[in-house]
């Protein structure tokens, strides 16, 4: 009963901070309530039925506040088990909240009103007809007859009054009249929200949801009121989860939401899109040609025009899947942190879950992880900081991503103007995480046994590109750098032959002494033999790795990399464990790397306040 006798508020009380804040405190009772209903034993069935029509009842009542509509959906629906009854229930709670039974006056048509009149004038005359019977049988004494007609004289009278009040009281009818204020249509959409989230995502999209989808979702995602709009485009994107064709129809109008509309909607719809390439993956939203002119045009084609024509398909997927991908990562410099944040972490998870593999968009992940611009983004920053180590260590393509990302972000860097927040970064710090990151010693037990772990190593291809790098241009500054960064290396002795010839000319090349030690010195350990480099990879593994692993333990949180797809849970959440696992069996490491940055090493997995804050950078040239 308390649940059913909310105040609701007139236009001059919400003004009254008094009445709002007499209002908030009883709907904050009412959703304690609420939570208390999880409590119950629902294993009895009387129970249990009295419960689901005392929660719809509430559900229909106008005055159930919106603050309460979704715990009381929630509460309903986790009673219910069956999928086909939670949406049978919820579309007629929705129908009855969208179009209650109202009484409304019926206006009287000219025609009846003009019978009445002459139905009643019509008994006047049969009344003053039967008094002056009822006088002349009074007069002659026939008492008999007189006894008669005083009783039609008394129906008359009755008849008349009757079409009297007839006329004079309005005709009321019951009807169903649609409510399209924000309000209502709020509370509909957070129910259907509510039913969305809990069903199964095999039941697809039903009859009865298609009908909820054209009536009430897509009017909504155009609704001027901004909290329906962000309500409509999280059931969109929830029944776009449940059928893949449906799915790719609607990209293009959450596409635009993600484009026009306020930042709390475009956050929902960047959400949904990424659930969605999480779910299906990019294929299906790839740019297609009409399956029947194909057909036709395949049976007057030579082999050379098929050929050109599968090219040029080809070409149109790729140009797809690089604007939609292009759109999504351009929120990576977003000037609101919640954008960034969401599109970081979006990106992370398609990375991490195998759907998409880009070297250009990992190098713009590590940017905007050293971005002093994104130093109060506690969220961003642990994310990625969970992600780097996990995604590297996972198998040997991950890290020739990074291997592939090295110099480009390198690059970036060094290439900053002096105005962009890029120029305070430290070059070399970064430099030490990508090395730290594509470690062979960091690689998984189970990745190392596979054919992944190959002879040559993602190291003796970086040492190559380094050196490389460094005979293009041996008076750059940053030589030193990738020299530091080449006796960081852990080194197999498959491309020692190949790198000591890179090496040597490295050194008639190089003016600059500490450059040239720093060659020296890795020449002189290469030469040395085989052993060398392997022991020096199996001590890194004593000390680096344990110094990874131990700080993956503590950053951890449940915003980081978490998985909104309920069938890709678990993924996430097995690197993590193996992590810990390691941790626990490896001593704590001494050894310690000069620099700034957030991490001292890539996989240290932490983020550390470092700089001023500043304007958003381009992280990578387009």
């Amino acid at each position: 009963s308390y649940l059913q006798n909310m105040p609701v508020l007139s236009e001059e009380q919400k003004e009254d901070f008094t009445c709002f804040e007499n209002l908030m405190t009883k709907e904050f009772i009412g959703q304690q309530l609420i939570l208390i209903i999880g409590c119950m034993d629902t294993t009895e069935e009387g129970g249990r039925k009295h419960l689901l029509v005392t929660l719809q009842k509430i559900l229909i009542l106008p005055a159930t506040s919106t603050a309460l509509v979704s715990l009381l959906a929630e509460r309903l629906l986790s009673i219910i088990k069956d999928d086909d009854r939670r949406i049978q229930i919820i579309a007629e709670i929705i129908s009855e909240v969208r179009e209650p039974i109202v009484t409304v006056d019926q206006p009287v048509e000219a025609a009846e009103i003009r019978k009445r009149e002459l139905k009643l004038a019509e008994i006047k005359v049969k009344l003053f007809e039967a008094r002056e019977a009822l006088e002349e049988c009074i007069t002659l004494q026939d008492f008999n007859k007189a006894s008669i007609l005083k009783e039609k004289i008394t129906e008359l009278e009755h008849n008349k009054n009757d079409l009297i009040k007839a006329a004079e009281q309005p005709e009321i009818k019951e009807m169903r009249v649609e409510k399209n204020d924000p309000e209502t249509l709020l509370k509909c959409l957070m129910m259907c929200h509510e039913l969305l989230k809990i069903m199964s995502l095999s039941k697809g999209i039903d009859p009865t949801i298609k009908e909820i989808i054209e009536s009430l979702i897509l009017p909504g995602v155009t609704n001027v009121h901004p909290a329906v709009r962000n309500m409509a485009v999280l059931c969109l994107g929830c029944c776009a989860l449940q059928n893949k064709e449906f799915a790719r129809q609607q990209l293009a109008l959450l596409l635009q939401v993600l484009q026009i509309d306020n930042i709390k909607v475009k956050l929902s719809a960047l959400k949904a899109i990424f659930d969605q390439l999480m779910l299906f993956g990019i294929e299906p939203f790839k740019a297609r040609r009409g399956s029947d002119s194909q057909s036709e045009d395949a049976q007057i084609r030579t082999e050379n025009c098929e050929e050109e024509s599968e090219t040029k398909e080809e070409e149109e997927e790729t140009a797809t899947v690089h604007s939609l991908l292009q759109l999504l990562s351009g929120f990576l410099d977003s000037e609101f942190s919640e954008l960034r944040t969401e599109a970081a972490e979006g990106i992370a998870k398609l990375m991490f879950s195998g759907r998409l593999i880009s070297a250009k968009l990992l190098s713009r992940l590590v940017l905007l992880w050293y971005n002093p611009v994104t130093e109060e983004d506690t969220r961003l920053r642990h994310c990625l900081g969970v992600f780097f180590p996990l995604f590297a260590y996972a198998n040997r393509s991950n890290q020739e991503c990074f291997e592939e990302a090295y110099l480009p972000t390198l690059q970036t860097l060094l290439n900053a103007p002096a105005t962009s927040p890029l120029a305070e970064i430290d070059v070399s710090n970064v430099s030490e995480l990508l090395v730290d990151l594509t470690r062979p010693s960091g690689m998984k037990p189970q990745s190392k046994k596979s054919q992944d772990y190959q002879d040559l190593t993602v190291h003796d291809s970086l040492a190559m590109k380094i050196c490389n790098e460094i005979l293009m241009d041996p008076a750059a500054p940053d030589v030193r750098i990738y020299a530091k960064a080449l006796n960081a290396l852990e080194l197999s002795s498959s491309s020692t032959e190949n790198l000591l010839v890179l090496l040597n000319e490295i050194l008639e090349k190089v003016k600059d002494k500490l450059c040239q030690r720093a060659i020296e010195k890795l020449k002189m350990n290469l030469t040395k033999g085989p052993g060398v480099c392997k022991d020096r990879s199996e001590r890194t593994e004593e000390t680096g790795f344990s110094e990874r692993t131990q700080e993956t333990d503590v950053t951890l949180s449940e915003n980081a990399i978490q998985n909104e797809g309920e069938n890709n849970t678990d993924a996430f959440h097995t690197p993590v464990n193996e992590f810990k696992s390691k941790a626990t069996a490896k001593s704590k490491s001494t050894r310690t790397k000069a620099g700034k940055g957030p991490g001292k090493a890539a996989a240290e997995v932490r983020y550390v306040s470092r700089r001023k804050t500043g304007t958003t950078a381009k992280c990578s040239s387009e």
